[in-house]
Formats: structure tokens, C-alpha cells, sequence
């Protein structure tokens, strides 16, 4: 009697694999975790082979140092994990430190203990409504050097703001997002939450006196070009001052917006992609800009005579006087400086971009036209952030309404048309 062929054993380190009672195949081995300990970690496919090749990966990556999440961790080990081995490649340098601060900050502390598999919906909400209701003084001992306000038993109330809020619930649901992906949560309880949408923050855009005067008072100051291309164009802080001469079509008319200036924590200043795809454009300049820029230009050639051998030819349009890029933080200094010179209210230099928009607004320029012009991604943002529609923009649909409901003149004639219409 023939013996029955055993099944060849599988080698030491290469897990199990077998179906399960609901017909999917399950494949279970060890890998590093990431608190540096080896754990068991399960992988789910349709069928035996893709099973086995989600475990193969897993264990590759083990095998080359990589630490890989399991079901069994806990949501602050998850969490590390994902910033240091998914969220670094995928995100902007200065993204990821916000990120990093708020997983440091606030979602290890508040739910860095839990098991990630046994994180529930009814964890995130009461994590984020504590949030919103307690001092973060108190919570994070900021005042215990100091002895001052909470230290003395004074509590100060200090809570996030809404927004903040929402942000770290978006960070904690990008990252539960991915456990979905990688097959280590059934789904994403942090999505079941609804967080309440915080209000807009409130701007106010200059008006149209005061950008008359803002223009005004820029002529005489060395930035003139800059200020002025910010406020007729709308183009963010690091698209101004990542303009190489270059992306300047001086003769033409038109500019091509193509990256950023952005100070990063370990590049320093650093030339970046535009904040979007959409943020790639060309854009038209007007004369005045063309103007300006053409004198701003001048100004330079004048500056790097009087610099001579210490002069950066960096290829920026717009420099320090030796030639090298402006620091972002830098500007903003400069430009409340410049307000309080001309007499003008403070603003941030973002509220310049907001003012653009306003503006082309009241003048009843097309929301599509707007939003190529400031490089939104989509119409929607454009709509979300500018559809505030001021008093007088109200005024003028009220009147126009009125007018054409109110009149008893004769329908064909032209002025109703036209209003009508």
C-alpha cells in the first residue's frame, strides 16, 4: 500500500496560509513591528496567491529593516509607523511636520494606548468633543514652569480652535484610512464621526479705497513689483518669491507659475512644486505690472553693480540686495512694516490673494475666470472661500431684481431686456 504524498512543509519564516470558512484565504507570519518587536501579522486575499503575496511583502519588508503595523499594535504605534514609513513619502515636507506635531501633541496622548483593531467609533468622538472642551494648558502641564494660570489652580480656558480640531481628526482618519488599505482594519471608524464644519475664518479684504491706496504707497518702497503683482494677480507668498526671470514673459504679457519658495525644517529655503497641479498655470500681467516689473528689474542690474563679488545671481526676480531669495517669514515682517508706514490697517499678506478675488468679484468677473486665475483646483474652493458676497454686491442683485419686477414700461423694452437678461 502506497503511502499518501504529504504536503511539502513550508520553510521556517514563511507563515501559514489556509481558507476560511467565508472563502477568503488568510495568511498569517511574523514581521517587526513598529515598536521594534516581532509580532504576528494576518493579511486577507480572494485567493491563495494573493494572499500569499501580501505576506511575502510584509516579510520582505521585515526582512529589510521596515517596520510593518499589525492588527495588534497600538494607535500610537500605528500612527509612528505611518508617519516614518507611508506619510513622509507621500506628503509636502512642511505638511508632514504638521502632521508629526499633531500626532505628538495630541493623538498619541489622547488615544496612543488603544489597540488600533479595537479602536471604535465611540473612542474618536469622545476623543475629539474632550478636545474641544478642555484647557489645553491643563492637559499638556504648559504653565507648570512658568507657575502661572493653571499651575496656580487659575485656569485659563485655553482650548483648541474648531478648525484645529478638524484637523486632527482628518490626520487620525488618513491614517486609519491606510490600515484599510493594508487590510488591517474591516474600516475606518474615525469617518463615522461627523465633525461639526468650523466657520470660515473671517478676512477683511481691502476695499477698493484702500487698495488705491496700498498701490500708492508701494511705489516708493523697494518691493513695489512684488506688492503689486500680488494684489492685481493673486499669487501666493511662495509663488512670488519662487518667480525666476525666466517664467517671465516680459514682451508677451504673461507669467508661468511653476513652484514655490518655502522654508523647510531640514532644507531651509527650498524650491517646491505649486501647492497643487492646478497651481501650475500661466497667467496674463497687466501693463502696470509689466511696468513695475520692468523698473524692479533696472533696480536689480543697479544692486548687483553695487554688490559686486558678493552678489548671488540666483535668477530670482525678486532678492535680498545681495541677490539671495527672501525668506517668507522675512516678507511678512516687512510687509506689516510697510502697512503701518502707509497707514493702512493690518493685514496678512495672504489677505492680499483674498482681496484679488473680492474685487475681481464686485467688478462681476466669472467665478471659472477667478479660479484659473489664482490656480484653484477646483471651482468648489473657489466658491467655498469667496462666495461671501459682500453688502454691495447684495445691493446690486436686489436693485437689479427690483427693477426688472417693479417696472410697468412696455416688456419688449431694451432696458428690461437687458437686465432680464
Amino acid at each position: 500500500m502506497t503511502a499518501p504524498k504529504r504536503k511539502k512543509a513550508r520553510a521556517n519564516g514563511e507563515g501559514t496560509i489556509y481558507q476560511r470558512k467565508d472563502g477568503r484565504w488568510e495568511a498569517a507570519g511574523y514581521v517587526l513591528a513598529a515598536n521594534g518587536t516581532r509580532r504576528r501579522v494576518r493579511v486577507y486575499g480572494s485567493t491563495r496567491r494573493e494572499a500569499a503575496d501580501k505576506l511575502a511583502e510584509r516579510i520582505a519588508d521585515s526582512n529589510r529593516g521596515f517596520p510593518v503595523a499589525t492588527a495588534d499594535s497600538t494607535v500610537g504605534e500605528y500612527l509612528t509607523y505611518w508617519l516614518g514609513s507611508v506619510a513622509v513619502h507621500r506628503l509636502r515636507e512642511n505638511t508632514h511636520t504638521r502632521y508629526s506635531a499633531c500626532v505628538r501633541l495630541h493623538l498619541i496622548p489622547g488615544l496612543g494606548t488603544k489597540k488600533i483593531a479595537r479602536l471604535t467609533t465611540k473612542d474618536v468622538r469622545t476623543f475629539l468633543d474632550r478636545l474641544r472642551t478642555t484647557c489645553q494648558c491643563c492637559t499638556q502641564s504648559l504653565d507648570t514652569e512658568r507657575k502661572q494660570c493653571c499651575a496656580i489652580g487659575e485656569c485659563c480656558q485655553k482650548r483648541l480652535s474648531p478648525s484645529t480640531v478638524t484637523y486632527l481628526h482628518s490626520v487620525l482618519k488618513s491614517a486609519l484610512e491606510h490600515a484599510v488599505r493594508e487590510d488591517e482594519l474591516p474600516r475606518n471608524v474615525a469617518r463615522n464621526v461627523k465633525a461639526a464644519t468650523p466657520r470660515p475664518r473671517r478676512f477683511r479684504p481691502l476695499t477698493a479705497g484702500e487698495a488705491r491706496q496700498f498701490l500708492a504707497a508701494a511705489r516708493a518702497d523697494r518691493l513695489h513689483a512684488l506688492y503689486e503683482l500680488a494684489l492685481r494677480t493673486g499669487l501666493r507668498k511662495g509663488e512670488l518669491l519662487g518667480l525666476h526671470w525666466e517664467d517671465l514673459d516680459l514682451n508677451g504679457g504673461a507669467a508661468s507659475i511653476r513652484r514655490s519658495l518655502q522654508r523647510t525644517r531640514t532644507g531651509g529655503l527650498t524650491h517646491l512644486p505649486t501647492k497643487t497641479r492646478a497651481s501650475e498655470r500661466r497667467i496674463a500681467l497687466p501693463a502696470e505690472c509689466l511696468r513695475s516689473l520692468r523698473e524692479h528689474k533696472d533696480r536689480q542690474e543697479e544692486e548687483s553693480e553695487t554688490a559686486g563679488p558678493v552678489w548671488s545671481d540666483s535668477g530670482l526676480v525678486f532678492t535680498t540686495p545681495t541677490g539671495r531669495p527672501l525668506d517668507p517669514a522675512n516678507l511678512t515682517r516687512r510687509f506689516r512694516s510697510f502697512l503701518d508706514r502707509a497707514g493702512l490697517r493690518r493685514i496678512r499678506f495672504h489677505d492680499l490673494r483674498h482681496s484679488t478675488a473680492t474685487l475681481l468679484l464686485e467688478q462681476g468677473v466669472d467665478l471659472v475666470v477667478i479660479k484659473e486665475l489664482l490656480g484653484h483646483a477646483h471651482i468648489g474652493v473657489t466658491a467655498g472661500v469667496y462666495a461671501h458676497v459682500r453688502l454691495q454686491l447684495q445691493r446690486q442683485a436686489i436693485d437689479t431684481l427690483g427693477h426688472a419686477l417693479g417696472q410697468d414700461d412696455d416688456p419688449d423694452d431694451p432696458r428690461i431686456a437687458a437686465v432680464v437678461r
